[in-house]
């Protein structure tokens, strides 16, 4: 049966309960953490050599689908119930908004050391403990808006610019590409500061603390702004209706791309899983 994800605005207060007690609940089996391990493990950047299928390269929208169906099905074997909600930045665009409230994700971390303070997922609980992670932090960091040097979420208008190109990625298949959906949606800009970070990457940085850098996923709210993402890939899908994954094929020998990226029939690693495969999803879930 297909199943709905839905705005975290209008989540009802049973479900925001029910969502927090499934993460709460694969956290303490030791579960939540695996996912934590898997996003350092797969986050390569242009400048290391290897695969890069998270980040920086055209299976960033798959990989990230996939990602996040494991950790829906994790949670729906905890509570048949729960789907992953999305975080709309372009409406909800406030410190004290949702989803920063006390019921549901916690909000702003303290001055002093960005611990956040609030929330199910505050150090305080015993309940979020930060084990897998790039740094020795171990209680869970935010950083707001970035007091001290702030910046703003992206607008409607720029997450407008990235669905309006009608191809999907092109070469060189890296953070420097300038034309294509896939790394005007992933962010990777020219210039100094926000300048350089567009619609995905604003927002990790943004959020600030423990969503900057490969460990984000111990932020839960890592979950939310992928379901808005991937929200937009299926945007896109409907909007441009002939496009597809690219590149179509592996690039060739000589190639300094080839081995790098994934193209569109060749394996996603960890999984058994094409993004051809990922394009559609419709029998498996849907955005309300």
């Amino acid at each position: 049966m297909v199943y709905t994800r839905k705005d975290v605005s209008r989540l009802t207060a049973s479900e925001k309960r029910r969502f927090v007690n499934a993460l709460l609940a694969l956290k303490r089996r030791g579960e939540y953490d695996e996912f934590v391990r898997m996003h350092i493990d797969h986050y390569v950047s242009d400048g290391e050599g290897g695969l890069r299928a998270a980040h920086m390269a055209p299976s960033f929208l798959p990989w990230h689908r996939q990602f996040l169906l494991d950790l829906e099905r994790a949670l729906r074997r905890v509570d048949s119930s729960v789907t992953v909600p999305y975080w709309d930045w372009t409406r909800q665009r406030s410190a004290t908004s949702v989803p920063w409230t006390k019921d549901l994700l916690g909000g702003n971390g303290r001055r002093s050391d960005h611990r956040v303070t609030t929330g199910p997922f505050a150090h305080a609980t015993g309940n979020w403990p930060i084990r897998e992670n790039v740094t020795d932090g171990v209680f869970l960091t935010r950083d707001l808006g970035r007091a001290s040097n702030p910046i703003e979420l992206p607008t409607a208008a720029e997450l407008e610019g990235a669905l309006r190109d009608p191809v999907y990625d092109t070469s060189p298949w890296d953070s420097t590409s300038t034309r294509g959906f896939r790394n005007k949606l992933e962010g990777w800009g020219s210039g100094r500061g926000s300048a350089a970070w567009r619609n995905h990457n604003r927002v990790h940085r943004w959020v600030g603390g423990n969503m900057v850098g490969g460990a984000s996923v111990n932020d839960p709210v890592f979950w939310l702004h992928h379901a808005f993402v991937d929200l937009q890939w299926t945007r896109w899908q409907q909007r441009h209706r002939d496009a597809r994954y690219l590149p179509a094929q592996p690039p060739r020998f000589g190639d300094p791309q080839r081995d790098r990226v994934v193209a569109r029939h060749q394996d996603l690693p960890p999984w058994d899983v094409t993004p051809a495969q990922l394009e559609d999803v419709s029998g498996i879930y849907r955005y309300a």
